[in-house]
């Protein structure tokens, strides 16, 4: 049996404010036809089907698609709710849609309950808060640990009496994991680590929310998310992982890159050397995060910058060299609000305002005052 592992599709997610409604959509494009060039039996999506609790009309409309395009492959096709789905929402119809081929595992109560095809038992752990399963579960603790391990426990009471070869499909954060900016924290509510450990006993472990794909052990693995949803994951390599599982379980994994809709990248240097330099021509197409070291905040930065790399989306200074001032509590009391906004710009930028600056903000401060003796 061949299964694709994928996870953390984040439908309806954007990058520093630009969609990725398009690049998702090529994913699912690339997802159908790696379908059928390596004959995929099934497609399982650990986790963060959505970016939200409630997701956009597009999102929805594209996660719509995806799964009645691989209903119409023939493939059989498991999903489980992450932290930033809606278990609920999610799984509404979840009994309904069975029937089709898309089998929706977002109920912690429903974790002993495999999905079996073929002679292989499916299980779904979605999300597990600690919080909300310590009660009727009976925990001794609330943390992740105890809740995936109790999880687990159901899973090979189950399996005790199959013999089946199994895959489970998780959203947890196993210790070892590196993570990077673009997930959200998962401790709130109990310790969030999970030691690899916890998933013995089963073939084959498909992980979400770490969004790089990474190999806890052999057949414990993260697939990532398709797409780069931070500047920290410039270096990865997205995709999906080609599962195989023979008659004695799993065999091998080949790692399916995905489609780069754009290039990422972060550059750090002086403002003037960024903008004629020919070491940097490759970056132009990409979507950029700069970070300038000039002594003194260069004016206009952000625009000068756009002009030769159009797909810079944000923009950090940290002066080279810089020797940061000794911490002193804010003089505001009875200042002039004009020396007190000349003074923020000083200090921000590292040289004081001009003549032109300093004109307009007199005339911003006059208008505040107006307004104010109007009211």
């Amino acid at each position: 049996m061949r299964v694709l592992h994928t996870s953390d599709w984040h439908l309806g997610r954007a990058f520093h404010r630009e969609s990725l409604i398009g690049a998702q959509a090529a994913f699912v494009d690339h997802l159908v036809e790696t379908i059928r060039s390596e004959r995929v039996d099934v497609v399982v999506v650990a986790g963060d089907v959505y970016d939200r609790a409630l997701p956009s009309v597009d999102a929805v409309a594209l996660c719509n698609e995806a799964l009645g395009r691989l209903v119409a492959e023939g493939v059989r096709t498991l999903l489980i709710s992450g932290n930033h789905d809606s278990a609920r929402r999610l799984g509404f119809g979840a009994d309904l849609i069975d029937a089709a081929g898309v089998h929706l595992r977002t109920d912690p109560a429903r974790v002993g309950e495999p999905v079996v095809i073929g002679d292989v038992a499916f299980y779904g752990i979605p999300y597990l808060e600690p919080e909300m399963v310590r009660e009727p579960w009976k925990l001794a603790e609330r943390s992740h640990t105890a809740a995936i391990e109790h999880a687990m426990t159901l899973i090979r009471d189950d399996l005790a009496g199959r013999g089946t070869r199994s895959v489970v499909l998780a959203h947890a954060f196993v210790t070892g994991g590196e993570s990077s900016d673009s997930e959200r924290d998962i401790s709130v509510g109990g310790v969030a680590h999970v030691p690899v450990t916890a998933f013995a006993g089963v073939d084959y472990t498909a992980l979400g929310h770490l969004h790089g794909r990474q190999r806890m052990s052999e057949s414990v693995r993260y697939s990532g998310s398709p797409i780069a949803y931070s500047f920290s994951e410039a270096d990865h390599l997205k995709g999906s992982w080609l599962v195989d599982i023979g008659p004695a379980g799993f065999t091998a994994a080949e790692f399916v890159p995905a489609p780069v809709p754009r290039p990422i990248a972060r550059l750090r240097g002086h403002l003037a050397d960024l903008l004629v330099s020919a070491e940097w021509d490759r970056y132009e197409d990409h979507w950029l995060q700069v970070t300038l070291t000039d002594p003194i905040r260069p004016k206009g930065a952000m625009e000068k910058l756009r002009e030769r790399f159009p797909h810079t989306l944000a923009l950090a200074f940290e002066p080279g060299g810089a020797v940061p001032a000794a911490p002193r509590a804010p003089r505001f009391a009875g200042r002039p609000e004009i020396e007190v906004a000349l003074d923020f710009i000083r200090e921000v930028r590292g040289e004081p305002a001009d003549d032109e600056e300093r004109r307009l903000l007199q005339e911003a401060v006059q208008a505040c005052r107006v307004k104010e003796t109007l009211v």
